[in-house]
């Protein structure tokens, strides 16, 4: 059968050593650093017309060609991607910022953006033969994992903290995955699935352990440009915990670049927003550290930014310095009262960690760092309705 995907390899993100993607992959064991994947893109680029994208079906899938799977039935989508790009014309009237968008991931399955990585995750696990799979969350990852599985009919393990809120422990536990609450944080979660992983051989999906699920999340960067008319927005405010979105909507911006579809010259400056509780991608970025500390007594209402070591600190605090972008974190009363700005302004429910972006960029104002003639785009990752207890 011929190949959808124009996936070459997996290269190492530090020392650039090559891996097979037809064989199961972890990281590199010699740098301890992740692989990212690495697709024939000058070939892609002679067969493929970018504006042929916009008749295929809707969803992430449609970008088959720039994710991981080779053969169509191994692929477990439930109708992930093609989110709205939002225009926040009342905010952006508020704040001077005629061009202030949303990318609101709210509407994807399972009510967050975690369901574009592990779309691409499962999908390739399922090519793999992959049997059973384990992951630390500290919820809507749990959630998105409990359904990819459970629709490939794979069995999945998923150790979350104890403070997870109770709708992502709920929906893990409907759709079948077998759920382990843990004392601690997503960093003591971790502990409990590597554990499994080497006991039990249960395949481990944490964050920047496997390669693939960076593949989902940086579709959100082509479907930007492609909203934006192949045009690229000046900066980009994401909320960081792992920092999955944020690495891998820089990757796609440099395939996109490579493949001669953008008709700006610029990347966006990325920015990265964390929470006073456990910023240590802030702290390093401040101190000018090339890798991050990991934060002590971590805490904050926004669990998705309750992570207090990302395994991609590296990339991340590279990316946004190539992207001349900044770092900034918000306390959890900012979050609260950007929150309810998005709901009684724009009618948009958000999370606390979609919220965290609206209080990052005024911070961002408030320093004189953003221009009123720059477009903006937040980032909402999940449904607020998925917060009410």
């Amino acid at each position: 059968m011929d190949s959808l995907t124009y996936l070459l390899d997996l290269s190492c993100s530090n020392c650039g050593k090559s891996y097979n993607p037809h064989r199961i992959q972890t990281i590199c064991p010699g740098c301890n650093a992740p692989l990212l994947a690495q697709y024939d893109l000058e070939s892609l680029r002679e067969r493929l017309d970018r504006n042929a994208l916009s008749h295929r079906l809707r969803g992430m899938w449609r970008w088959v060609e720039l994710l991981p799977v080779y053969q169509r039935d191994h692929i477990v989508s439930l109708g992930e991607g093609d989110t709205p790009l939002l225009h926040l014309g009342n905010l952006g009237h508020e704040l001077n910022l005629p061009n202030l968008y949303i990318k609101e991931e709210g509407l994807n399955p399972t009510g967050s953006f975690k369901a574009r990585g592990l779309s691409a995750a499962v999908s390739k696990a399922k090519e793999l033969g992959i049997k059973k799979i384990v992951m630390p969350s500290a919820g809507n990852a749990g959630g998105a994992l409990a359904a990819y599985a459970a629709h490939a009919a794979i069995r999945s393990l998923i150790f979350m903290p104890k403070s997870s809120p109770t709708a992502n422990i709920n929906e893990s536990t409907i759709m079948g995955a077998r759920v382990e609450l843990v004392d601690g944080l997503i960093s003591d979660a971790g502990k409990y699935a590597q554990a499994a992983e080497i006991s039990e051989g249960w395949f481990n999906m944490s964050t920047f352990k496997e390669p693939y699920r960076v593949e989902g999340k940086k579709i959100m960067g082509y479907e930007i440009a492609e909203s934006l008319s192949w045009k690229l927005p000046d900066m980009i405010i994401y909320p960081t915990g792992g920092g999955t979105g944020l690495v891998g909507m820089w990757k796609a911006f440099h395939e996109l670049k490579t493949l001669g579809w953008l008709e700006s010259p610029t990347l966006p400056k990325m920015v990265a927003v964390q929470a006073e509780g456990c910023a240590p991608i802030v702290k390093a970025f401040n101190a000018g550290e090339l890798i991050s500390d990991f934060w002590e007594n971590a805490q904050t209402i926004a669990t998705g930014l309750c992570v207090p070591h990302s395994f991609a600190d590296r990339l991340i605090l590279k990316y946004l310095r190539d992207s001349h972008g900044h770092a900034v974190s918000v306390s959890d009363d900012e979050i609260v009262a950007s929150r309810r700005q998005l709901a009684q302004i724009e009618g948009i429910y958000s999370c606390p960690e979609g919220a965290a972006t609206l209080a990052g960029l005024e911070k961002l104002l408030r320093a004189g760092l953003v221009s009123p003639d720059e477009t903006v785009i937040l980032f909402n990752t999940g449904s607020g309705l998925k917060y009410i207890c």
